[in-house]
């Protein structure tokens, strides 16, 4: 006997069969129990979701002489012609390859000869968005007012392609993408019966790589058991085959990226790239690795949601301690960027290497998205003492600027580190600025944020009406309400001016000043000494 593949092998036979579409095959039963089956239907969704499956079950159960509770019997001559594909009343018909008119002519001639056993003629049309617009026009006419004996399935997974004279005739029915777990408890039930061992972190992970489709599940599955047939299937054989990455290269990477560590970061890839593993599938799965510690990060009791192991949840609790927010969703944002260039790259090697650099060393970006990340990297050095020796110039406390007469004046001294609260306001600081209203936005036109001693946020202003206008509890309070939106908490800050005939920066540091020279200086030292690794 043949090979089956398993998809087609386990493909379900009744509507009990059918996983994580209920709310679909709840309605196609009860109009079948109840004899309203209307004459025109569109399933619409993702690959591999079923609309195939249900199509062909809801063909038999209309031609099923013993109907038990809306399913086909699977017994009667019916049922077993259909099932044998030598039934003449479901004629199955892909659009892809049958998309001109002359294809739908024939379609509209046939239906007007009845079934000669049976109660339907049950059209199934495949890919409904591929025909061409003089053969909808051509289908028109009769799925609007087809013979009683005719129901017509049109099946696609882009509905926005089809036109809407169309989709005005049918009774759409959106189908689902399927969870991880259905899938995994599908494959868990399958593999049972055919006697496959399997580990369960395995059967998770296929099920999360299938993205909703148990078609695609049953495919990389099948893949796996030809490679080790006769062998368990063991979590580390099946990320083998799939040319995957264990979620631990992903926490090393992730640290010595946070560290700056470009050599370490290209040395981890070497290793990947080594062990033959596939990089587009390695990006993805380390966006996948960023997204699930954002929600660690941003959300609580999400632990239920994330499909990962109590090891590898503690694994990202800590490292949820150690970046924030916007650094993270940089990260995605860059890794996402890549993963639109790969795809079709042929140097994709040096494409993701130029992509780790660009994550290690965010000052090479001059867009805003990468200051937070430009100023927690300068934070820590100036807690190290790396940026403060050279920025200093001979002053151990403080920075320099130029002035007026062409030398430099030594500045307030910089603060050994910025709250984080602060420092997202730091670098939002023109947009707060901008969301102000008027009169406000023109007294702020001067202003700059600073950090007060006890490490609040300090807005200096100009002396006069300036001072005058911020230091009213109203004014000042709405200020607070708009920096508080932008932090996402509440924010208290100090109004403070100094006297005229003093410069504001002399004794409080303008946080945004400090931080663009900080990172001019590491841009060009970057130019003067590139970093050096092994491609």
């Amino acid at each position: 006997m043949s090979y089956t593949a398993l998809y087609r092998k386990f493909r379900p036979a009744v509507f009990e069969d059918v996983k994580g579409q209920e709310h679909i095959v709840t309605a196609l039963k009860n109009q079948i129990r109840a004899g309203r089956t209307t004459h025109a239907y569109l399933f619409c969704g993702t690959r591999g979701t079923g609309k195939t499956s249900i199509a062909k079950i809801f063909a038999r159960a209309v031609n099923c002489e013993n109907l038990r509770d809306g399913s086909p019997c699977g017994e009667c001559a019916s049922c077993r012609a259909i099932l044998a594909g030598a039934s003449m009343n479901v004629i199955e018909i892909d659009a892809a390859s049958n998309n001109g008119v002359d294809s739908v002519r024939q379609i509209v001639e046939e239906v007007a000869y009845s079934p000669a056993e049976g109660r339907y003629k049950v059209y199934i049309i495949d890919e409904v968005h591929m025909l061409s617009v003089g053969a909808f026009n051509a289908l028109l006419k009769t799925l609007e007012e087809p013979p009683s004996y005719v129901i017509f399935i049109l099946a696609t997974t882009e509905v926005h392609k089809i036109p809407i004279t169309i989709l005005s005739r049918c009774q759409r029915y959106d189908f689902r993408r399927i969870t991880a777990d259905t899938i995994s408890d599908r494959i868990r039930e399958m593999m049972e019966k055919e006697q496959i061992s399997i580990e369960e972190r395995a059967i998770r992970y296929i099920a999360r790589k299938a993205d909703g489709a148990m078609r695609d599940a049953w495919s990389l599955l099948e893949q796996c058991i030809a490679f080790y047939f006769g062998q368990e299937l063991t979590y580390d054989s099946v990320l083998d085959v799939l040319g995957a990455v264990d979620t631990e290269v992903f926490s090393r990477l992730l640290r010595v990226v946070l560290e700056g560590d470009v050599t370490g970061a290209i040395t981890i890839l070497e290793e990947i790239v080594t062990q033959g593993r596939e990089l587009t599938q390695f990006i993805s799965d380390f966006t996948w690795y960023l997204r699930n510690l954002l929600l660690v990060k941003t959300a609580d009791g999400i632990e239920d949601v994330l499909d990962v192991s109590t090891e590898n949840l503690a694994r990202l609790k800590e490292e949820a301690q150690m970046v924030e927010n916007d650094v993270i969703m940089r990260y995605i944002r860059v890794l996402s960027e890549l993963a639109g260039q790969i795809r079709y790259a042929s140097q994709k090697r040096i494409l993701t290497e130029m992509a780790l650099i660009k994550l290690c060393r965010p000052a090479m970006e001059t867009d805003v998205r990468s200051l937070t990340d430009r100023i927690r990297q300068l934070e820590e050095k100036i807690e190290k003492g790396i940026v403060a020796a050279p920025a200093l110039a001979g002053t151990e406390a403080g920075y320099r600027e130029p002035s007026s007469n062409g030398g430099t004046q030594t500045l307030a001294p910089m603060p050994k580190a910025v709250p984080e609260d602060v420092r997202g306001i730091v670098g939002k600081w023109p947009a707060v600025t901008g969301e102000t209203p008027m009169p406000m936005k023109a007294y702020l036109k001067a202003a700059y944020p600073s950090l007060g001693e006890d490490g609040s946020l300090l807005v200096v202003v100009e002396d006069g009406l300036a001072l005058d206008y911020l230091k009213q509890d109203s004014h000042r309070e709405e200020l607070e309400q708009i920096i508080s939106n932008f932090a996402g908490k509440e924010i208290r800050i100090t109004v403070q001016s100094v006297p005229r005939d003093r410069n504001p920066r002399e004794l409080y540091p303008d946080l945004t000043d400090l931080i663009s020279q900080a990172i001019h200086m590491e841009v060009e030292e970057l130019a003067e000494e590139p970093e050096e690794f092994d491609g």
